[in-house]
């Protein structure tokens, strides 16, 4: 397995969970908006449910751009 499948195998996982993150924030912001700001885990004491969505749709965002990134460099290739 090279170097590139391996990045974007990784990415795309990593888009798929990030998404699911925040997708169960949302879920639970439009449900029980109060839980925002409770602790997430016991833990994580500084890891509140608002910052969980926060950081996983920036993992979704950030491995969504690199997995298209290489997909594309691979089929112009």
């Amino acid at each position: 397995m090279s170097f590139k499948t391996f990045i974007k195998s990784l990415s795309f996982t990593l888009f798929v969970f990030g998404f699911a993150g925040w997708l169960y924030i949302v879920l639970s912001a439009t449900f029980h908006p109060e839980t925002l700001d409770w602790q997430l885990t016991h833990l994580t004491p500084w890891l509140r449910e608002d910052t969980f969505g926060i950081i996983s749709f920036g993992v979704s965002l950030i491995s969504f751009f690199v997995w298209n990134l290489i997909k594309y460099s691979e089929k112009s290739s």
